[in-house]
C-alpha cells in the first residue's frame, strides 16, 4: 500500500505538467501539437506504474509487502499452501502483477472509451487532452483497489494474459523499431545529399557495421554458452534459423528491384532489425527451464558459492529467490522506454508503419503553427486535430495496455509460479512465445521490403 500512496503522491506533482481542458506548455518547453503531449503525457503515466513496480520488486521490499492483509502467511488468499508459500520469493511479484494488473484495466478502459474518436471536436477527446487530476486519482483508485484482489488463481490467470499480451507488445516493439530504423536511414541520406556527404555516409557505415557486428557477435556467444554438443537441441535450432532468417532480409534489402522501389531501404534497417531479432532469440533461450542451456549471466559479475563437502546441506538449498534485473530483463526494459518514448513523438512518413500503427504523416515534436498563449501567459499546445485525429487515440491505449503487460511480465522475468507457491520458475511456453514473436517481426519486416513489388498498383510511399 505504500507503493500506492508513492504512486499518489508523484500523481499529484505530475499533474501540474497539464490543465484540466487541454496541456499546456511552460516557458522551457517547445511548441508542440496538442497531440504529441497528450501521448507524452499518458506515457509518463505508464513510466510512473513501472517505476513504482521496480521499486516494489527491490530488494528488502518484501519486508512491508508481506504487511498487506491476503498477500501471504496468515491471510486467506492461499488457503491450501498458507504454510508452505514462500514469502521472500512470491510476494515482491504478486506486487507488480497488481500494479501492472492497475494500469491494464487504466489503459483498456481509455482504449474502450476512445474508440471511433475522429477529431478533438469529438466530445471525448476533450477527456483525451485534459482532465489529468482525474485521471492520475482513477489511476490511484484502480492500483489501491487491485491489492485487495484475492489471490487464489489470480496469479496463474494474469499470467497468461500477460504471456499473450506480451507476445503482441514485442511485435508492436519491432514495427516502432523499424519505423525508427527509415526514418533515420532517410534522415541520414537527406543531410549527406546536403552537404558533407563522405561524414554521412561514414557515419552510417560505421553504425550499420556495428550493428551486424554485434549481431554475429551474439550468435557466436549464443552457440558457445547456450547450446551442449549433446543437448539444447531447440536452442541450436532457434539461434540457426533467426540467423538465417537475418541474413534473407539483408540481402533482400539491397536487391536492385526493391532499392528502385524503395530507395530509402538499406543495410541500416536490417543491421538494427537484426540486432533486436538476436536479443529477443536471448531473452528467448533465457526462459528455459533446462539449466543446462540456460546459464546464468550474472554468475560473470557475482561468484558462485563454493561447493559444500559430501554430505554437508548446501546454505542455498531451497528455493530460489529469482530477480528481474538480470541482463535480459534490463535491457528489455531500456527497449521498452525508448519505444514508448519513441511511439509518443514519432511522426512518420512511412505509410506501411503508419497503416500498422493507425496513425497519419505528422510534424513531429515541433509545431509550426504558433501556440496560443493564455490570459496569465502560459503558452498552449496547438490543437492540430479539428479537422482529423492524428494517431487512434484506441490504438494508442491499447499499445499502452499490452505494454503494462510486457512490463509485468519482463520484470518477474517471465516466471510463473508452480503449484504450491514456494518458487517462481522459467516456462517453456515464454520461450515459445518469444521465438514466435521474433519471426513475426521478421515477416512484417519483411513485407514492408517487397509489399510495393506484390502490390504495384498500390501507393507504398
Amino acid at each position: 500500500m505504500g507503493a500506492c500512496l508513492a504512486l499518489g503522491s508523484l500523481a499529484s506533482c505530475a499533474s501540474c505538467l497539464c490543465g484540466s481542458a487541454s496541456c499546456l506548455l511552460s516557458s522551457c518547453c517547445p511548441s508542440t501539437y496538442n497531440s504529441t503531449v497528450s501521448r507524452l503525457a499518458f506515457s509518463f503515466l505508464l513510466l510512473l506504474g513501472t517505476m513504482v513496480s521496480v521499486i516494489m520488486i527491490l530488494p528488502g521490499m518484501e519486508e512491508h509487502l508481506k504487511k498487506i492483509p491476503g498477500f501471504c502467511v496468515g491471510g486467506s488468499s492461499i488457503p491450501l499452501y498458507e504454510n508452505k508459500v514462500n514469502c521472500d520469493i512470491i510476494v515482491g511479484y504478486k506486487s507488480v502483477y497488481r500494479m501492472c494488473f492497475a494500469m491494464a484495466c487504466f489503459f483498456f478502459l481509455f482504449s474502450i472509451i476512445m474508440i471511433r474518436v475522429r477529431s478533438s471536436k469529438d466530445p471525448r477527446a476533450a477527456i483525451q487532452n485534459g482532465f489529468w487530476f482525474f485521471k492520475f486519482l482513477l489511476l490511484v483508485g484502480i492500483t489501491v483497489g487491485a491489492f485487495f484482489i484475492p489471490d487464489g488463481t489470480f496469479t496463474t490467470v494474469w499470467y497468461y494474459f500477460g504471456v499473450v499480451g506480451s507476445f503482441i507488445f514485442i511485435i508492436i516493439q519491432l514495427i516502432l523499431l523499424i519505423d525508427f530504423a527509415h526514418s533515420w536511414n532517410q534522415s541520414w541520406l537527406e543531410k549527406a545529399e546536403e552537404g558533407n556527404t563522405k561524414c554521412w555516409f561514414a557515419a552510417l557505415l560505421f553504425v550499420t557495421i556495428s550493428c551486424f557486428a554485434l549481431a554475429f557477435t551474439a550468435v557466436v556467444l549464443f552457440y558457445v554458452y547456450y547450446t551442449q554438443p549433446d543437448d539444447c537441441t531447440e536452442h541450436k535450432v532457434f539461434i540457426s534459423l533467426n540467423f538465417l532468417f537475418c541474413i534473407v532480409v539483408s540481402v533482400v534489402a539491397i536487391l536492385p528491384k526493391v532499392q528502385e522501389a524503395q530507395p530509402s531501404s538499406g543495410l541500416l534497417q536490417a543491421s538494427l532489425i537484426s540486432l533486436y531479432t538476436m536479443y529477443v532469440t536471448w531473452s528467448a533461450m533465457s526462459n528455459n527451464p533446462n539449466r543446462k542451456c540456460n546459464p546464468s549471466l550474472l554468475s560473470l559479475v557475482q561468484p558462485s558459492s563454493p561447493t559444500p563437502p559430501p554430505g554437508v546441506p548446501s546454505p542455498t538449498a531451497g528455493p530460489v529467490n529469482a530477480q528481474w534485473w538480470d541482463a535480459q530483463g534490463i535491457v528489455g526494459l531500456i527497449i521498452f522506454l525508448f519505444c514508448t518514448l519513441y511511439a509518443s513523438i514519432r511522426s512518420s512518413n512511412n505509410s506501411q508503419v503508419n497503416k500498422l500503427m493507425q496513425t497519419e504523416d505528422g510534424q513531429g515534436l515541433t509545431a509550426i503553427e504558433e501556440p496560443e498563449t493564455g490570459e496569465d501567459g502560459v503558452r498552449r499546445a496547438v490543437d492540430n486535430e479539428g479537422d482529423g485525429v492524428t494517431y487512434s487515440y484506441s490504438f494508442f491505449h491499447f499499445s499502452l495496455f499490452l505494454a503494462s503487460l510486457y512490463i509485468m511480465m519482463t520484470l518477474t522475468n517471465w516466471y510463473k509460479p508452480d503449484d504450491d507457491y514456494k518458487v517462481m520458475q522459467s516456462t517453456m511456453p515464454a520461450v515459445w512465445v518469444k521465438i514466435c514473436s521474433s519471426w513475426i517481426g521478421l515477416a512484417l519486416y519483411l513485407w514492408t521490403l517487397v509489399a510495393p513489388l506484390v502490390l504495384p498498383d498500390r501507393d507504398f510511399h
